[in-house]
C-alpha cells in the first residue's frame, strides 16, 4: 500500500529538537489517515511525524485493519510511482495482488515479505484479492542513501521461519535477531521482525547498540522497557541499548512489529510517493510521472494510473532526523 492521499502534506522528516533530552522510551501515537475516495481504507500512521520521523532508514509506517472488506471495499490502488525508496509489505491477514513495471506479478500473503526497490523509478498497483475477507497488516518504507538513490528496479520475496523466543516467537524479515538472519538485501543495515508474545510473557532480546529501534503494537497490553504501549502506538528506543525487554500483560497473545537501524545521517524530502534531497527532485519526479517517463508501465492492471496531486505553493524543505 502506498501514500494515496489526495492532498498530501510535506513530511517533516526530523527537524532539529531543542530543549531537554527525550525520555528513555518515546511513545508515538498514530494519526488516522484516509486513503482515497468515499469508501477509503483508513490507516494509522506513526511515521513520519514531527516528533519522530525516521528510525534508522525506516521513514514511513502505516498500520491498517482488521478491515472487513465487505464493508470497506478493501484495497484498490491503481498504478502509482515510487522513487528513492524501498517498500516493505507485511500482512497479518488477507491477500494483495501486486503488479509492477519491473514485470513482477506477485501476491502479498501473511508471514511473507515482499520488498520492492524504487530507486530511480518504479510503478506498481495493489489490489486485495477476492479471497480476502479481512485485510490487516503494515506498509513500511525505507529511504535509500544518496549513493544508491538511483538504484535499479528490484523485487524480493522471503518467507521467514518462526524462531522460538521462550515466551513467544519471531519472524525476522530483515536483518538479524534471535540468531536468525534474513537473506533479503538492503542498502543500509536494517532490522524488521514480527514478534508474538504469549499471555503474561516477558521477553528480552539482544539488539545492536548502534541501532535505534521502534516497536509498533498490533495487539496486546504491552510494555517496552517498562513503558506501556497501546495498540497502534509506536515505542521509540534511542541507540545505546544492548537489549530490549518486551512484556505482554494481557491474557491473550500480543503481536508487535520491531524495526531498527543505525541513525540515518542524510536529510531527505518526502512528498506523496517520492523521496528526494531537494524540492527540485520532487518537482522532476512528479513531472516524469505525469508525462509517462522514468517509472515504466504496469502491465495487466485494468484501469488508469493514479494522477499525482498538485504540489504545495511553498518549497519543500529537506529535513534530517531528530537528535
Amino acid at each position: 500500500m502506498s501514500n494515496t492521499e489526495t492532498h498530501p502534506t510535506e513530511s517533516i522528516c526530523g527537524a532539529e529538537a531543542d530543549g531537554p533530552p527525550p525520555p528513555q522510551i518515546e511513545v508515538i501515537a498514530p494519526r488516522d489517515v484516509p486513503l482515497g475516495g468515499p469508501r477509503a481504507m483508513r490507516v494509522r500512521r506513526t511515521l513520519p511525524q514531527r516528533a519522530r520521523t525516521l528510525i534508522g532508514a525506516w521513514c514511513f509506517a502505516d498500520h491498517y485493519g482488521p478491515d472487513d472488506v465487505s464493508a470497506s471495499g478493501g484495497m484498490h490502488v491503481p498504478p502509482h510511482p515510487h522513487t528513492g525508496l524501498q517498500t516493505v509489505s507485511w500482512l497479518f491477514s488477507g491477500e494483495i495482488e501486486h503488479r509492477d513495471s519491473h514485470g513482477v506479478h506477485a501476491f502479498v500473503r501473511p508471514g511473507e515479505l515482499n520488498l520492492m526497490t524504487g530507486g530511480f523509478g518504479i510503478s506498481h498497483s495493489e489490489v486485495s484479492t477476492a479471497r480476502t475477507t479481512v485485510l490487516h497488516g503494515v506498509q513500511l518504507w525505507v529511504a535509500l542513501p544518496q549513493e544508491h538513490r538511483a538504484a535499479g528496479r528490484d523485487f524480493q520475496h522471503h518467507v521467514p521461519a518462526p524462531v522460538a523466543l521462550g515466551g513467544g516467537e519471531a519472524r525476522v524479515f530483515l536483518g538479524t535477531l534471535a540468531g536468525d538472519t534474513s537473506p533479503v538485501r538492503t542498502f543500509t543495515p536494517l532490522l524488521g521482525a514480527e514478534l508474538t508474545l504469549d499471555p503474561g510473557a516477558a521477553v528480552t532480546l539482544g539488539v545492536d547498540p548502534g541501532f535505534e529501534h521502534g516497536v509498533l503494537v498490533d495487539t496486546g497490553d504491552v510494555t517496552l522497557a517498562g513503558t506501556p504501549l497501546k495498540p497502534a502506538e509506536l515505542g521509540y528506543a534511542a541507540p545505546g541499548r544492548t537489549a530490549l525487554t518486551l512484556t505482554n500483560r494481557a491474557t491473550e497473545p500480543a503481536r508487535l512489529v520491531l524495526l531498527g537501524g543505525p541513525p540515518f545521517p542524510e536529510e531527505i524530502v518526502m512528498w506523496w510517493n517520492f523521496i528526494g534531497r531537494s524540492h527540485d527532485d520532487i518537482v522532476q519526479a512528479r513531472e516524469d510521472w505525469m508525462t509517462g517517463t522514468r517509472f515504466g508501465e504496469v502491465r495487466g492492471y485494468d484501469g488508469t494510473p493514479l494522477p499525482a496531486p498538485e504540489l504545495p505553493n511553498a518549497p519543500l524543505k529537506p529535513r534530517g532526523r531528530v537528535r
